[in-house]
């Protein structure tokens, strides 16, 4: 009896250990790291199995994945967005939430990542639409829309041109939201509010901070400082432009619970900033940013007075990333530091800024997505392939690699094969998607 008992706890500690759900942007701990184990450590010559492939919009959106099921906010600019949700282990769509939001910007389609619970899973569309959806019922239980409820204006079309200096971002809304208690946290960056908090299961506002500064691509993430929780947001630069002046942009902490302004370091420079902040422990916080601009790491301190000031640690040009929040992993970050004029594909810096080496285009990573789960790296390279890489400071250890995206009949379009898309990581099934489909990739035992 004991050692049936022993052997039921060792599988059931097995299953936990194993089994572990990717319910929001960048995994359970909104850090890109999985404690899942039983990873293959090598991939036949042929490259990982292929489990299922099924088609998608063009667009950047990211999957999530709990309880053997997928969800995907996909989307057709002519008409609008979709919830999807699919079988894990089959691909099989189980149902669908449409709703009406057309219109198509630079680089169009989707391109955020929903967040899923017990009970709903909520999302946000690239025109402001903020829906909680039943995933029981698959009906939506409220909705409401972070640009226009706070001041925001959408252009006709939806198009504001490159170069947009006010309106609505260029690229559109690519909030991931946020949960936190029965909270859920995301940036509105409208005219009338920074960040937003909405009581996830009735939609009731609960708190709005005042503007933070210019409209930027950045979800906010949660950090600890001194022990506690406080909510970090990015804001973007802005002139520097035909000589002029720049005007800086800010890094903010918030307190998750009542939305007060707790500190803010307001001398980054980053016009397009999309990374979220990394949390480098010890009060201190990674900052990245694309387009030759770098990193930031600052410190937060507590001063007599209780309140909270900050300082810069150090700044570099040497390390960034363009479109993904940078990874930390035993002391070291990782990240994909190519943009439109620097191929320094995968690079590795330490906690003082010193850079330990990079992979520039051999090979070329630009753009792509990074997850690190049993003791080991899985990486696209933006492009078509998906690499399996031994994390380690001393240099780039491949140990796999496969070209898995290949272009369909009728192509992605101008963006081909473009996986800029976060991927996603449950039971040892890895979820890719480009501009035409999303695969599911047996990478565990």
């Amino acid at each position: 009896m004991k050692r049936l008992f022993l052997l039921i706890l060792f599988v059931s500690s097995f299953t936990f250990v194993f089994a572990q759900d990717w319910p929001q942007y960048l995994g359970p701990d909104r850090n890109s790291i999985s404690p899942e184990k039983g990873l293959l450590r090598s991939w036949p010559e042929t490259g990982p199995e292929v489990l299922w492939r099924i088609d998608v919009g063009i667009g950047y959106g990211g999957p999530v994945i709990k309880d053997g099921k997928v969800y995907l906010l996909d989307r057709n600019d002519e008409e609008g967005d979709k919830m999807r949700c699919f079988d894990l282990n089959t691909g099989e769509e189980l149902w669908k939430f449409e709703y009406d939001a057309a219109g198509e910007v630079m680089f169009p389609g989707s391109r955020s990542v929903p967040i899923v619970d017990d009970k709903h899973v909520y999302s946000c569309g690239p025109y402001g639409d903020l829906y909680c959806i039943d995933i029981n019922s698959h009906k939506p239980i409220w909705n409401a829309n972070v640009w226009t409820d706070f001041g925001g204006e959408i252009p006709e079309g939806g198009n504001p041109g490159f170069g947009d200096s006010g309106g609505f971002p260029t690229w559109a809304i690519s909030q991931c939201p946020l949960i936190y208690g029965d909270l859920l946290i995301l940036a509105s960056q409208a005219p009338e509010a920074g960040v937003v908090a909405y009581n996830k299961n009735s939609g009731d506002l609960v708190w709005k901070t005042p503007s933070l500064g210019k409209t930027g691509y950045v979800s906010p993430t949660i950090v600890k400082i001194d022990g506690n929780d406080h909510v970090v947001m990015i804001t973007a630069s802005g002139g520097g432009r035909g000589g002029q002046p720049v005007e800086p942009g800010s890094v903010v902490g918030i307190d998750p619970l009542s939305g007060e302004k707790l500190w803010e370091f307001n001398n980054w420079v980053c016009r397009i900033p999309v990374p979220s902040a990394v949390d480098a422990g010890d009060n201190k916080l990674l900052i990245a940013g694309g387009y030759e601009l770098g990193a930031l790491m600052i410190q937060v301190e507590k001063q007599a007075d209780g309140t909270y000031g900050t300082k810069e640690i150090f700044r570099t040009e040497e390390f960034g990333d363009q479109t993904k929040t940078p990874i930390l992993y035993e002391g070291y970050f990782y990240a994909e530091y190519g943009t439109n004029n620097t191929r320094d594909g995968l690079t590795c810096m330490n906690m003082d800024g010193e850079i330990m080496w990079k992979t520039k285009r051999d090979p070329d990573f630009n753009k792509g997505s990074m997850i690190i789960a049993d003791g080991l790296m899985l990486a696209t390279d933006g492009a078509k392939t998906l690499y399996l890489i031994e994390p380690d400071p001393s240099g780039f250890k491949p140990l796999a690699s496969s070209e898995l995206l290949t272009e369909k009949e009728g192509g992605g379009g101008r963006f081909g094969t473009q996986n800029w898309a976060p991927i996603a990581l449950a039971e040892g099934k890895l979820l890719i998607r480009d501009q035409k489909q999303m695969l599911c990739v047996k990478v565990g035992e």
